[in-house]
C-alpha cells in the first residue's frame, strides 16, 4: 500500500521529468528534417546511358510515436497527483463527456491539475506537423509514415551540336558554330515521405482535448459547489500551545 507521504517525496521529481519529456517532444516536431523522408531512383534512358545509385532518406520521427511517448510520460504524472489529490479532498465531481462518465469522483483540487494539463496539452497538439495540402498522401505499406504518389522528371545532358553557317567552297573551308543541346538520358523517380499528421487528425484531437477541457471546467464548478464540513484546527493547536495560566 503506498503511502501519502512516498507520494509527495516523488510528485517533485515526477514532474520535473515529465516536463522535460514534454519539452523534448516538442522540439521534436519542430524539426521538419526529422519528419521528412525521400526516395529517388534513377533510370538511364538506355543500356548505354550513365547509371547513378538511388538516393533516400528516412523519416527520424514518427508524430504518433512522439504523442505516445507524451501520453506515457503524462500518465505517470497524472496518478501521482491523482494519488495525492484523492487522498486529501472531499469536494468532489464526475468528469462526464457526452453524457458518459469518464472520471469518478474527482477532487476538485485535481480538477485544476487537470485544466492546467489539458491547457499544455492542448499547445502541443496545437503545433503538431501536418502534411503539405498540396500533395496527394497515402500510407506506406512499408512504414507508418506517409507518402506521396511517385513522380517522374527528366535528366538532360548537354551534348555538343554543330551548326553549319556556311558550306565549304573551293576557297573557304565551312563556317560551323558549336552549340550545346539538352537531351534526355534518363528519368528520376521521386517520392517524399513524412512523419506528420493529416490535418482531420489534428482536428479530430484538438476537438476532443478541447471537449474534455470543457467538461473539467464543469465539474470544477460543480465541485466547488459542494458542502463540505468546516474544520477547527487553529483553535486546537493555540489552545494546546498556549494552554496554562503562566
Amino acid at each position: 500500500m503506498t503511502k501519502l507521504n512516498q507520494i509527495l517525496a516523488v510528485e517533485k521529481g515526477v514532474k520535473s521529468d515529465v516536463q522535460r519529456k514534454v519539452t523534448d517532444a516538442y522540439h521534436q516536431i519542430q524539426k521538419a528534417p526529422l519528419l521528412s523522408g525521400i526516395s529517388r531512383t534513377y533510370q538511364p534512358i538506355d543500356d548505354e546511358g550513365e547509371q547513378l545509385p538511388p538516393e533516400s532518406t528516412r523519416v527520424q520521427v514518427q508524430t504518433e510515436e512522439v504523442l505516445k511517448g507524451v501520453g506515457a510520460g503524462l500518465t505517470r504524472l497524472f496518478d501521482v497527483t491523482a494519488t495525492k489529490d484523492w487522498a486529501n479532498c472531499h469536494a468532489k465531481a464526475s468528469v462526464k463527456v457526452d453524457g458518459t462518465v469518464l472520471l469518478e469522483d474527482v477532487p476538485v483540487t485535481y480538477l485544476l491539475f487537470l485544466e492546467k494539463q489539458l491547457t499544455d496539452v492542448y499547445t502541443l497538439v496545437s503545433k503538431l506537423p501536418t502534411l503539405d495540402p498540396a500533395e496527394t498522401w497515402a500510407r506506406d505499406e512499408h512504414s507508418d509514415a506517409w507518402r506521396t504518389e511517385p513522380v517522374k522528371t527528366t535528366r538532360t545532358k548537354k551534348v555538343p551540336r554543330n551548326h553549319v553557317l556556311a558550306e565549304a567552297t573551293e576557297k573557304h573551308p565551312a563556317q560551323v558554330q558549336v552549340y550545346n543541346e539538352d537531351v534526355v538520358v534518363g528519368y528520376w523517380t521521386k517520392v517524399v515521405f513524412s512523419g506528420a499528421l493529416p490535418q482531420r487528425r489534428v482536428n479530430e484531437l484538438l476537438a476532443r482535448v478541447q471537449k474534455l477541457q470543457d467538461a473539467v471546467k464543469y465539474a470544477r464548478e460543480e465541485a466547488n459547489g459542494a458542502e463540505i464540513v468546516d474544520q477547527k484546527i487553529g483553535e486546537k493547536v493555540f489552545g494546546y500551545l498556549f494552554a496554562g495560566n503562566g
